[in-house]
């Protein structure tokens, strides 16, 4: 899942990056508004975490640029005001949830775990596809209730397929959401990926949708 932060204070823009590329995301930054617009217009991210108090364009203006260009990733808001008219018009702008600084990292953690679920349709942490199930709080894969030891490239894609469950998800897709922009998007290592992936899952649920791209479902519900 890919991710970008927008937040001016670069030591807080440096632990919400550090802490979220622990947490196995793919994290692209911004250090103001006007360059923050420009990535959520021009690149695919799972969800946002956006400051409010930006300088040259603030947080609120951002995100009503992006909803207005019919942008519709999750953003959570980041606000240091104590005036409730301020998170109620970031709301307005079309955010998603926010929290208030200062703020403990396994919150803005829990948050965006969160957003990510909803706007998938999923209620829980725990991601289910047969005897396989995926759970994005502890970062842990289980088949049959054995736990696979996957690496972190490895365990996001299997994440964003399960988080699509049931959809083909081209190769297109997959290399915009797992990587950051500087990445080579010509390269051939999904493919190695999702042969490795059945390999360890030792289960049917990851399926190649020939000429389309991959799909995670039951052996029933395959193409």
């Amino acid at each position: 899942m890919r991710i970008l932060v927008v937040e001016d204070d670069p030591d807080l823009n440096r632990q919400l990056v550090s802490a979220l590329a622990d947490a196995g995301y793919v994290v692209d930054k911004a250090m103001d508004g006007e360059e923050g617009c420009y990535l959520g217009e021009t690149e695919p991210y799972d969800a946002v975490v956006l400051d409010l108090g930006l300088p040259v364009l603030d947080g609120v203006s951002v995100l009503e640029k992006w909803r207005r260009a019919g942008k519709k990733m999750p953003v959570l808001i980041l606000t240091a005001r104590d005036r409730w008219s301020d998170k109620v018009a970031g709301f307005d702008a079309g955010a998603d949830d926010y929290v208030a600084k200062p703020f403990h990292m396994e919150e803005v953690l829990a948050r965006v775990r969160a957003l990510l679920r909803r706007s998938a349709g999923h209620a829980t942490s725990e991601l289910t596809c047969g005897p396989m199930v995926l759970d994005t709080k502890s970062a842990r894969v289980t088949v049959n209730g054995t736990a696979i030891k996957l690496t972190s490239l490895e365990f996001r894609l299997l994440a964003y397929l399960m988080h699509h469950g049931g959809k083909v998800v081209s190769r297109t897709e997959l290399v915009e959401h797992l990587y950051d922009q500087d990445f080579d998007r010509d390269s051939n290592t999904i493919e190695v990926f999702v042969g490795r992936l059945r390999k360890k899952l030792g289960v049917d649920v990851l399926h190649t949708i020939r000429g389309m791209g991959y799909c995670v479902s039951e052996p029933d519900n395959a193409n």
